[in-house]
């Protein structure tokens, strides 16, 4: 790659505006600073459909005004221009109002579960794994067929989970309309909800970043968001029920929902991921 198609380059023609400097930032991010002051992140994406379903997540979630997100000024078959987020650190107030913030996300709804942000492509991602975005009217049916199923079998088939552990989560898929818990509508999902795509604001808000945008279920970002820590995360969780009660026995429902990211992380990562797919899979099937 050379100046004349790297990330200032790239800055330059998305933005219209002249670079005056660029610094190397973490994950592979370039934070270029505009002869207007602004300062913005260029990403390269893996692909153009990757770049292409960040774009079309971050405008999707920004659309109702609910959540903090990055402002977007420009995208192409390799670049992602995206606005740079002032970090602060993370407090309970500005937790609770995340979760509020997240309710209301989720509120202004998707057209379907599984339907992937307008103008975004149905071959989508979640972190470097392919994630297809095909609609269904029914959550359970879905879940199991476009989310669980098809990450299952490509653990399998790379030798990561054995076929005889597999019959744990195939258990669960079967049995997903009883473990469910009441019907959802379809809610507007970050979808890749993990503590490291939500960045604690120097404005004192939490922002995110880094989606895999589609509708689904509620309870699957919380999930997501509980997988791996968050801080203040009780905070979070109870400013989010308060906006929006969530459905008795919702917690139980916890190691269902992170059943999908966690397949994810097997078949991106290896074996460490299995054992933690076949506990939370155990505990989805005793939560009954």
């Amino acid at each position: 790659m050379t100046a004349a198609d790297g990330p200032a380059a790239a800055a330059a023609r998305l933005t219209g505006r002249r670079v005056t400097g660029e610094r190397r930032a973490a994950g592979g991010l370039t934070e270029v600073e505009l002869d207007d002051g602004r300062r913005v992140m260029v990403k390269r994406g893996a692909d153009a459909r990757a770049v292409l379903a960040e774009a079309a997540g971050l405008r999707w979630l920004a659309e109702p005004g609910a959540v903090r997100v990055p402002v977007v000024h420009g995208w192409d078959d390799r670049w992602l221009v995206s606005d740079r987020v002032t970090e602060g650190g993370p407090g309970p107030a500005a937790a609770s109002r995340f979760g509020r913030a997240l309710a209301a996300l989720h509120a202004s709804g998707a057209p379907a579960f599984g339907a992937a942000p307008p103008d975004g492509p149905v071959e989508a991602y979640i972190g470097a794994a392919p994630m297809r975005n095909a609609r269904g009217g029914d959550w359970p049916a879905w879940y199991a067929e476009h989310r669980v199923l098809p990450y299952l079998r490509r653990a399998v088939d790379g030798g990561t989970l054995r076929a005889a552990e597999a019959a744990v989560v195939e258990r669960v898929c079967a049995r997903l309309p009883e473990l469910s818990g009441p019907p959802e509508p379809p809610a507007r999902l970050h979808g890749d909800l993990w503590n490291g795509n939500v960045l604690w604001g120097a404005d004192g808000e939490a922002w995110l970043i880094d989606p895999a945008a589609h509708g689904g279920h509620r309870e699957t970002d919380l999930a997501m968001l509980q997988l791996f820590g968050c801080p203040h995360l009780e905070r979070v969780l109870a400013g989010y029920d308060e906006a929006a009660p969530l459905a008795g026995g919702w917690r139980r429902r916890v190691p269902l929902h992170q059943l999908f990211p966690l397949l994810v992380h097997t078949v991106l990562f290896g074996r460490g991921y299995a054992e933690q797919t076949l506990t939370a899979a155990r505990a989805a099937l005793a939560a009954d």
